[in-house]
């Protein structure tokens, strides 16, 4: 087995999830800030995170004894502009021009996404966020000051983060809990899309050796069985959860098999003069990818969906998650048997990103990047130091395996950076669910985390993935 030889070994992170310093040195609050999740109990807030802004020197040295090539990481929009628009704040600048001087010292090539998940406050006060077109262009001018103030620093370019997830399972809004209406869920997807290809286009212009693309969540999709019923269901499932978020970055159009969808749940989207266009201009350099599992897909005849049930649950609970899947008329999720199911609920499956990077590049013809893939669960913190997390391990060791025969059989994969480089605070679990190869000593109490040390420890995974890199993806016992 063996990798190329300038292949990207690293790891990711969000802003949101691990600086913390929510309220420092001019950073507005965002959609993450306003307060406490307010539908998972016991778990932090994002306000404190793992405290990467006091601690970033130290995390970076870390991921350069790890031999880290790249490092995927986000910029917090309101740490640029605290109201989402308008001023900007220049200790933000100079905070992420710091952190990118800290990469570089290192030999580590930063790979910044622009927006992950963290909106500006403001902007969903005025604009109803994502709804309105206001944003999207509040969003273009802050590409603008990335790119203007970044050129010489950032190389790589992801766009928006997993923004098809927030529409596929969007049914219900996971921050709140109360249901979304689907055609105005959906508009929000194609506003994104509209204003993520001009976001491209203007890198291209004011940033000629950068390279920029999308960063979806994208999953393989199996037909349940081999009735050809549930092949089609796949298919058109594909188009849905993965497809429809891409092809009109590359090809200037959606896929025709989901109008059968939106007809079935009355969504029209909002398509204005020059969208579309906009979209087939832009060409992207390369297809950034969050991948997880997979979606086992059964066919299922249309039926009104019934949320009642989820509105207000526990979003961590696996079949929450799965309900989201059910899109009738096209199919369903259901369990594989092929795979195993792991202790939080989740299946195991080590072919999903061969079978997607492998897609993907036959069908966009594009370089292909994972921007997450990982194994989360609570570690322990042993008295000498040591955390032994050997399941996260053989969890990374797997997808490699796979990662690379992908790579032998056409996929174009140049880079692998999981989740994540440093405990972070979970979406929907807090820090108690940690994917980091660093861990951070701190527990899901705000209170102490606000004057914690979140000392820095390394991980068995710490070790094994810097042979991992020392040896080009050859060493993985």
């Amino acid at each position: 087995m063996s990798f190329p030889k300038d292949f990207k070994w690293g790891a990711s992170s969000s802003s949101a999830q691990i600086e913390g310093a929510y309220d420092v040195d001019g950073k507005g609050l965002t959609t993450w800030d306003y307060e406490k999740k307010k539908i998972n109990p016991g778990t932090c807030s994002f306000k404190y995170a793992s405290d990467f802004y006091h601690h970033y020197k130290e995390d970076i040295a870390l991921m350069a004894e790890m031999g880290f090539k790249m490092f995927r990481m986000s910029i917090s929009w309101a740490r640029i502009f605290p109201e989402g628009e308008g001023e900007v704040n220049e200790k933000g600048i100079q905070f992420y021009k710091d952190v990118f001087k800290e990469c570089h010292k290192h030999g580590i090539e930063p790979l910044v996404t622009i927006y992950h998940f963290d909106l500006p406050a403001a902007l969903e006060e005025k604009y109803n966020g994502w709804h309105s077109r206001k944003t999207g262009e509040a969003y273009v001018n802050y590409c603008k000051v990335l790119f203007e103030n970044f050129k010489d620093d950032v190389h790589y370019w992801l766009t928006n983060n997993e923004y098809n997830v927030m529409i596929y399972y969007g049914a219900i809004d996971m921050m709140t809990g109360k249901a979304n209406d689907l055609n105005a869920l959906y508009n929000t997807g194609h506003i994104q899309l509209v204003y993520m290809a001009k976001a491209i286009s203007l890198c291209h212009e004011l940033c000629p050796d950068a390279k920029i693309g999308p960063a979806p969540n994208l999953c393989a999709c199996y037909p349940a069985t081999a009735n050809p019923k549930d092949t089609i269901a796949a298919m058109n499932m594909e188009d849905l959860r993965n497809n429809m978020w891409v092809d009109p970055l590359v090809f200037g159009e959606y896929p025709k098999s989901i109008n059968q969808y939106f007809k079935y749940n009355n969504i029209v989207l909002d398509i204005q003069d020059g969208d579309m266009e906009t979209m087939k201009n832009c060409h992207p350099d390369f297809i950034g990818f969050n991948c997880y599992s997979d979606e086992t897909i059964e066919h299922c005849d249309f039926y009104e969906m019934d949320w009642d049930s989820l509105v207000g649950a526990d979003n961590r609970d696996m079949s929450y998650l799965v309900k989201l899947t059910e899109k009738p008329g096209v199919g369903k999720a259901i369990s594989n048997p092929f795979f195993e199911v792991g202790e939080d609920g989740h299946k195991f499956d080590p072919y999903c990103i061969r079978v997607t990077a492998r897609k993907l590049s036959d069908r966009y013809r594009l370089p292909v990047i994972i921007t997450e893939n990982g194994y989360g669960r609570p570690d322990t913190l042993e008295e000498d130091g040591s955390i032994h997390d050997s399941y996260r391990i053989e969890h990374l060791r797997r997808m490699i395996e796979e990662m690379n025969t992908g790579i032998e059989e056409g996929a174009l994969l140049f880079g692998y950076c999981p989740w994540s480089a440093v405990d972070l605070v979970s979406t929907r679990e807090g820090i108690s669910k940690r994917y980091g190869f660093i861990y951070v000593d701190r527990d899901e109490d705000d209170e102490k985390a606000k004057t914690a040390e979140m000392k820095r420890y390394r991980k068995d995974s710490f070790y094994w993935y810097k042979n991992v890199i020392a040896s080009n993806g050859e060493k993985l016992d």
